[in-house]
């Protein structure tokens, strides 16, 4: 089954939290410049901090299409905040982990700035050598983690939870305590891990981090910020949660793979290849690069795949302009080769499919695979093996 990362914007990730009885700042979401001028007389705070939202780090040292520095902004003056709101809406944000052309800014977060006395950090993730979740916590956040276990590892404590039992109050306070919480505002956090140790379970979620997790100079417990990772698996339980995936940065190929259950994958060169686990996928596009080819994207269909499946496939394929050859690959084990063909063919015939095709298949039903494609007078070149295959669509492409 595909695999896709729900990609979910940072005040997505606060109006989660928020519904789950975990401390954020107040903010709002601006879609519209117009809505900036109502903000101004419901929103009253004594500073503000407008954020560009898109899924790219490093926001705060990006710039903008039209020329205005920084997707990150305080000010305490509410009068510059629409002139603010204005120069990111609608604006592409460039940053270091976008491309040249940048992200369209769709939304902006603006929030209430907090005063924070101090900074920690709390992750909840479930992880394979435990079998199950486990709590990281250190008293130093706000900053990059693996600097933290490089450079100071004592200052991180894992906690590992059995999921039969759950967190515990002994666990709570004993993580609240190596964070440095004392008196009242330990039992503050205590109540905050336990909520978020919920939220980790109601949410089906493989990771919920906060850094910084801080304490401001108002003695309150407010998570700043938050990744938020679920269960690709469980999307038939969170649906809700799952349309809010953005999907603004993401290939629109990919995307459409996705909605069929495909897994694609878009690259450089000039080769489309259909093929049938990612195993064969890896090996299909090592032999084309062995023959001085170059794959343009795989797509694999995986084991389940229908003949509507491969039409989608194909069509997937021929929107990239890039690919001038397509190289089916199957291995017929739980995927049958005749609905591969059937497949095939339809595709070939109702796309009018103008580029050179070849088709390898073995397994399954191979005969009445090959018998079906040499009997639908399609310009298909067939081939015997991966080797010979790889060689005709390079020499196609």
């Amino acid at each position: 089954m595909q695999i896709r990362k729900l990609n979910l914007l940072e005040c997505h990730c606060k109006d989660l939290l928020r519904n789950h009885n975990v401390n954020v700042q107040n903010y709002r979401i601006i879609e519209k410049v117009e809505d900036s001028k109502k903000l101004l007389d419901d929103f009253k705070v004594d500073e503000y901090v407008i954020k560009a939202q898109v899924l790219a780090g490093g926001r705060g040292k990006g710039h903008f299409s039209n020329g205005f520095k920084g997707g990150v902004h305080i000010t305490e003056d509410v009068n510059t905040v629409p002139e603010i709101i204005n120069n990111m809406l609608g604006h592409r944000l460039i940053t270091k982990q976008t491309s040249q052309s940048g992200v369209l800014v769709s939304k902006v977060m603006v929030a209430e700035s907090v005063s924070i006395v101090r900074e920690t950090y709390f992750c909840i993730l479930l992880d394979r050598n435990h079998n199950g979740p486990v709590i990281i916590a250190s008293p130093e956040g706000g900053m990059d983690i693996e600097t933290v276990a490089e450079e100071t590892p004592h200052l991180l404590k894992t906690v590992p939870v059995d999921i039969n039992v759950g967190l515990t109050n002994s666990m709570a306070n004993e993580i609240a305590e190596f964070l440095l919480f004392k008196g009242d505002m330990k039992s503050k956090v205590v109540n905050q891990i336990k909520n978020l140790y919920d939220m980790f379970v109601k949410l089906d979620a493989v990771q919920i981090e906060i850094n910084p997790l801080v304490e401001t100079d108002k003695n309150n417990v407010i998570a700043v910020d938050a990744k938020i990772q679920l269960d690709d698996n469980a999307e038939f339980r969170q649906r809700e949660v799952f349309k809010l995936d953005d999907i603004s940065e993401s290939n629109p190929l990919e995307v459409r793979a996705a909605q069929h259950n495909l897994n694609y994958v878009s690259m450089d060169g000039s080769i489309g290849c259909l093929v049938n686990g990612a195993g064969l996928a890896m090996a299909t596009m090592d032999i084309i690069k062995l023959h001085g080819g170059e794959p343009a994207n795989f797509l694999d269909v995986g084991g389940g795949v229908t003949e509507n499946q491969v039409l989608n496939a194909f069509s997937i394929l021929t929107s990239d302009s890039k690919v001038r050859s397509i190289l089916v690959n199957v291995f017929g084990g739980i995927v049958n080769c005749r609905t591969i063909a059937a497949g095939v063919i339809g595709a070939a015939k109702e796309m009018g499919l103008n580029i050179p095709l070849i088709v390898r298949l073995e397994g399954t039903n191979v005969q009445e695979g090959k018998q079906l494609l040499e009997s639908s007078g399609l310009p298909i070149q067939f081939a015997d093996n991966l080797d010979q295959a790889a060689l005709k669509a390079v020499s196609s492409a």
